[in-house]
């Protein structure tokens, strides 16, 4: 029988840094108490409230919701967060760097999205905190530092922000901005798997497939890239048809192996995971 744990291995890699993104305004519940909503955080924001600049900020940005609302209008949007912003709102800087980081009624920006991520982030707002980590983890708009990455990873994984519980745990595991300690990052692969975070699933389950920093469970394995694999991880998909294809963790079944390996659109058994397109999409 083969081994499949290098294949495995490798895809250990692949839940690396994702960003945060665009926290939502709540939806009035109708037109009657929007227009009221309307009217009264603009009249706030017009007397410099910065909590209200950043709201009304909000809706622009969101636009309207099931007919109700106001029309999407970035412009308008950027320009209530930079008042709020410009007062010291933590919300409204990181909604701010949100939109130069998109480009988003306003020419996109990468070192100003990180200035105002900073802004937010030394206020302790964690979704900047992590979104600082994944610029200075990948370089973008700063100097790429690995070190500063798991400082602000760590900051924002100790207010238990699930995405960077994860991405803590992948510097750990993989010495990367600090000493590798496969320890650690059981810790913080379990925090965020736990939270349900799919990356964090997918990893704590080939950690433990791989017994490293963690008594080797083939079982353990197979129950972490389940939850991962039902809800589309693609590497969890192929990496659980290969448990089902050697009989690692539950008994051996080819039908099992293949629908597995149909749904990560990977193919066949031995083939390596495509270290591309693992990265999530900007979260909450």
């Amino acid at each position: 029988m083969k081994e499949i744990a290098p294949v495995l291995l490798l895809a250990l890699c692949l839940a690396s840094p994702a960003f945060a993104q665009d926290t939502a305004a709540p939806a009035p519940a109708n037109q009657e108490q929007l227009e009221a909503t309307l009217r009264d955080t603009r009249a706030a924001a017009e007397r410099g409230d910065a909590h209200a600049q950043n709201s009304l900020g909000e809706l622009y940005r969101d636009g309207l919701r099931d007919g109700a609302g106001v029309p999407r209008d970035d412009a308008q949007a950027v320009a209530w967060f930079r008042k709020a912003a410009d007062q010291g709102d933590a919300a409204a800087q990181y909604n701010l760097a949100v939109m130069y980081r998109n480009g988003r009624g306003i020419a996109r920006s990468d070192a100003r999205a990180v200035m105002w991520y900073r802004k937010a982030a030394d206020q302790g707002h964690v979704n900047a905190q992590f979104n600082l980590g994944v610029m200075c983890d990948e370089g973008l708009g700063v100097a790429k530092d690995s070190g500063q990455a798991v400082g602000w990873y760590r900051k924002a994984a100790d207010q238990g922000l699930a995405p960077a519980q994860n991405n803590l745990g992948w510097m750990y595991g993989n010495g990367r901005g600090t000493k590798r300690d496969d320890v650690q990052a059981v810790v913080w692969y379990r925090k965020a798997a736990e939270q349900g975070n799919v990356f964090g699933q997918t990893n704590l389950g080939l950690i433990y497939l791989a017994g490293r920093g963690v008594t080797q469970d083939d079982a353990q394995a197979v129950a972490w890239l389940r939850k991962a694999a039902e809800r589309g991880d693609y590497s969890a998909q192929y990496n659980l048809g290969l448990m089902y294809a050697y009989g690692r963790g539950v008994m051996r079944d080819d039908a099992q192996a293949a629908m597995w390996f149909r749904r990560s659109g990977v193919g066949q058994a031995n083939q390596v995971v495509p270290q591309s397109g693992q990265r999530g999409p900007l979260g909450p």
